[in-house]
């Protein structure tokens, strides 16, 4: 709202790709929505699915930690701790020995970003002894789902063009002559429709399936047209066209290797995949494959991801209980017929249209921008199937591309610290010329923030608003509302608007509108007579929409909360300052509504609104479906272009190599022949989590994971002190350019836990700010914390990429930033 709808910029990004951004574009490719009208795709959804475990009968875990800091401890863990006092089963897939993979029935140590070859091997198997769901994958299209009952459908059966052995488009009815295009009239309008040699009218061209060898038109949206059950293998010639099935084409990707070599290249046992494939098609829908970072944060995370997605897809499972599920939440934006406040569309006066290419080159294909000369490579990459690249935000700026930027202002971000390579971060944020003004938003000094012109102070998780919807493995609809809980004694206020709030990110962005006198804030900011000078005045309507609910005639809102409830959530809140709870601001947010006012207090005191257990499933499907068409074969993604070589991107299940520039060359790594990893253990999870001296007692220190063969050769034993470099970063040390330098070393943990060749450190240690330091503010020295500069960090060993040279390894496809695919040294201090 702020920096797109008022500021009018295009620029703002977050952080997705530096968590499991290839897992969110990899859903969204796969979620591609058909548009009957144009006879094409339109972009899918931002998001992921992941599995139903708590009542699958057996699950793989890819690259997802549920007894470590994954999302998992609270709701996650106890699925799978049922799943072993009842004796189901579950294998882990990873390189290390894992909390979980210890508990498993199988460990399959994988060499890092071999995902995609351990999955196309079980999908070799699968598909070639027929374990696959045959009827389920030949529905095409929403009558067939919906005749046979079923919550989507997939586009397996679609015939897909071949040009010079590359699959595109998909084949379109009017290609074969199946269908005319004719200008007919509708409610006194000329509009073009497609018709059949039989009469029969389609709203636009249609994809085309073989029905019993018959070429045959595909209505796909319509529940009252033709139903069509296509025929699954085809590969051949019709009219002038080449053609090939989706499936057909994903068996034959499949196939470019035995399963033997499969395994070779995913550096596991043949057996593995034999049993594993065999054990995943024993369970009908009650199989699950469960990804997370795993196999996201590669170079060819966006293949890895989707692998294990049709691994899925084969056996049906999306949308069933056991199976595959998405997210569902309740509506704050109030975009659903009957909630009371349309916060998304609230706006007092006309809002600043953001226009331009966006610095990441996210929203705008780049053969549609006067950039465009015809000619490849790019200077830096664009993303057409991705968004929020976060590793590109700082890079971009120092080079200037695709222009340069007069101000950059952050908010809770720890760039130089969390990125792979951030040592390069560090050069361009300390270089005034690059990046002229400099605003963090920020709770402490942060290796960020460290370097802004200004910090202004912001407020913790217990003291903020936030939203934070719902996670994809929990079926019922759920929607979080943190709320203010303590407001720290002394804490500063600020006055915007007339109104006193205090030092926070709304209070900067607030005065900044105020000075500016931007739309959207204001005593009309969310139209006529309706303010927008509190941060409640926008955060509560959005409770008021989840109070509500989703039903027009209101028949989905929460009770009223009861005098006493009242009372206990005045008295909850008794501590508050006014700056931070007024009751009769809070009220007056909602529009002085009584019974909307006591709904909103009965979500206040639930923390948010959660669906009755009951309501999770209907037999054995769960309730809230993702309920369409997903794309085993992605037509979006085939004619996307990657600008680094000039050519589509793959829009099928493939093995592509990983650690691969981004012109998709092989990196040489000389002397560097240890595989590094990351993970999150749970008591120091995040980057801020090293301020928690409670759970710092559990665990004071981090360290690097190495295996008892390789510590042997290196003459390394536990304990010892190590420095971790690479060709990246041969001196093994940050620079911060301060005159100060800060090493990558820390002490050895040998175990037989780790697949050798691969070392692995924990995020969260090894800070040279956020309270590390002594900082000298206003004249007065505050003295650093040594507990909180304890090793290791060494994200700055990670490999840069050699063409771009100033930015860690990225995912061209899928947008992540690559963590799992650096070769280092280890060597004893």
């Amino acid at each position: 709202r702020f920096v797109q709808e008022a500021y009018g910029s295009v620029n703002m990004n977050g952080h997705t790709t530096v968590c499991q951004g290839s897992l969110y574009f990899t859903g969204k490719a796969m979620s591609a929505k058909w548009n009957a009208a144009k006879g094409s795709f339109d972009s899918g959804d931002k998001f992921y699915w992941q599995g139903d475990t708590g009542n699958s009968e057996f699950v793989i875990y890819v690259g997802t930690n549920l007894f470590d800091a994954n999302y998992g401890p609270p709701q996650r863990v106890p699925k799978a701790t049922d799943a072993i006092v009842n004796g189901r089963k579950f294998a882990v897939v990873d390189p290390r020995l894992s909390k979980l993979a210890a508990k498993a029935w199988k460990w399959v140590p994988i060499k890092p970003g071999g995902d995609a070859a351990m999955a196309l091997g079980m999908i070799r198997w699968i598909l070639e002894n027929e374990r696959h769901n045959a009827a389920y994958l030949a529905l095409a299209n929403v009558a067939t789902q919906v005749a046979a009952g079923e919550p989507n459908y997939t586009n397996a059966s679609w015939l897909v063009k071949i040009k010079d052995g590359v699959p595109g488009k998909h084949l379109r009815a009017s290609e074969l002559g199946l269908l005319t295009k004719q200008t007919v009239q509708k409610d006194g309008k000329d509009v073009d429709v497609y018709v059949s040699a039989d009469g029969v009218e389609y709203p636009g061209d249609t994809p085309v399936a073989l029905v019993g060898g018959v070429p045959t038109p595909i209505n796909v949206l319509d529940p009252a047209a033709a139903p069509v059950v296509g025929d699954l293998l085809f590969s051949g010639k019709l009219g002038e066209f080449e053609v090939k099935t989706g499936l057909q084409i994903l068996l034959e990707s499949a196939q470019e290797h035995t399963i033997a070599e499969w395994a070779d290249i995913a550096g596991i046992k043949e057996d593995d995949i034999l049993i594993l494939a065999d054990e995943f098609t024993s369970h009908g829908r009650k199989a699950v494959a469960d990804i997370h970072r795993g196999p996201s944060q590669h170079t060819n995370g966006f293949y890895n991801n989707n692998a294990w997605y049709v691994l899925n897809l084969l056996i049906g499972n999306f949308d069933y209980a056991g199976g595959t599920i998405k997210a569902s939440t309740y509506d704050r934006k109030g975009g659903k017929k009957g909630q009371p406040f349309p916060v998304a569309k609230m706006f007092g006066e006309e809002e600043m249209a953001a226009f331009g290419v966006d610095m990441l080159r996210t929203k705008t294909a780049y053969e549609k921008t006067t950039l465009f000369d015809g000619t490849y490579p790019t200077r830096r990459p664009w993303f057409p199937l991705s968004s929020d690249i976060y590793q590109e935000d700082i890079p971009s700026i120092g080079d200037a591309y695709p222009y340069p930027i007069k101000i950059l202002m952050t908010y809770m971000s720890g760039l130089p610290y969390t990125l792979p390579g951030g040592q390069k971060v560090i050069e361009i944020l300390a270089d005034t010329k690059k990046i002229p003004l400099f605003i963090a938003s920020d709770i402490l000094i942060g290796e960020t923030s460290m370097y802004a012109d200004y910090i202004f102070p912001d407020l913790s998780y217990l003291e903020r608003w936030e939203f934070h919807g719902s996670h994809p493995s929990v079926p019922w609809k759920v929607e979080n509302v943190r709320q203010p809980v303590i407001s720290i004694p002394g804490w500063q206020t600020t006055k915007v608007f007339g109104e006193e709030i205090p030092l926070s990110f709304e209070a900067l962005y607030f005065a900044i509108a105020e000075k500016l006198e931007l739309p959207g804030f204001g005593p009309n900011g969310l139209g006529e007579g309706i303010p927008y000078i509190r941060p409640e005045d926008f955060y509560l309507k959005q409770v008021a929409d989840i109070a509500f609910g989703e039903k027009e005639d209101g028949s989905d809102s929460v009770p009223e909360a009861d005098d006493e409830e009242v009372r206990i959530f005045l008295e909850a809140r008794r501590h508050l300052p006014s700056s931070v709870f007024d009751p009769e601001k809070w009220k007056a947010a909602v529009g002085n509504d009584e019974s909307l006012w006591r709904k909103v207090v009965y979500v206040l005191n639930r923390g948010g609104r959660y669906e009755a257990f009951e309501k999770g499933y209907k037999g054995e499907k769960v309730a809230h479906p993702y309920g369409r068409l997903i794309c085993l074969y992605q037509e979006k993604t085939a004619t996307s272009i990657n600008t680094m070589t000039g050519k589509p991107f793959v829009g099928y299940t493939k093995y592509i190599p990983p650690a691969l520039s981004t012109i998709g060359e092989e990196i040489l790594h000389d002397g560097y022949d240890l595989h590094l990893i990351t993970f999150k253990p749970m008591p120091i999870a995040k980057s801020r989590g090293i301020s928690n001296y409670w759970a710092l007692a559990v665990m004071p220190e981090g360290y690097l994971l190495i295996s008892a063969q390789d510590a042997a050769k290196l003459g390394i034993k536990d304990g010892d002190l190590v420095r971790v470099s690479s060709s990246s970063n041969p001196k093994g040390e940050y620079d911060l350019q301060n005159g100060t330098k800060h090493p990558m070393v820390g002490k050895a943990k040998v175990t037989e836990g780790i697949r050798p060749g691969v070392v692995a450190f924990p995020f969260s240690f090894g800070h040279w700010s956020s309270g590390a330091q002594d900082v000298e503010i206003d004249g007065t020295v505050v003295k650093g914390d040594a507990r909180r500069a304890v090793p290791l960090m060494a994200n700055g060993a990670m490999q840069l990429d050699p063409v771009l040279g100033n930015t860690g390894l990225s995912d061209v496809a899928g947008g992540s930033a690559v963590f799992y695919d650096s070769k280092v040294k280890v060597e004893k201090v």
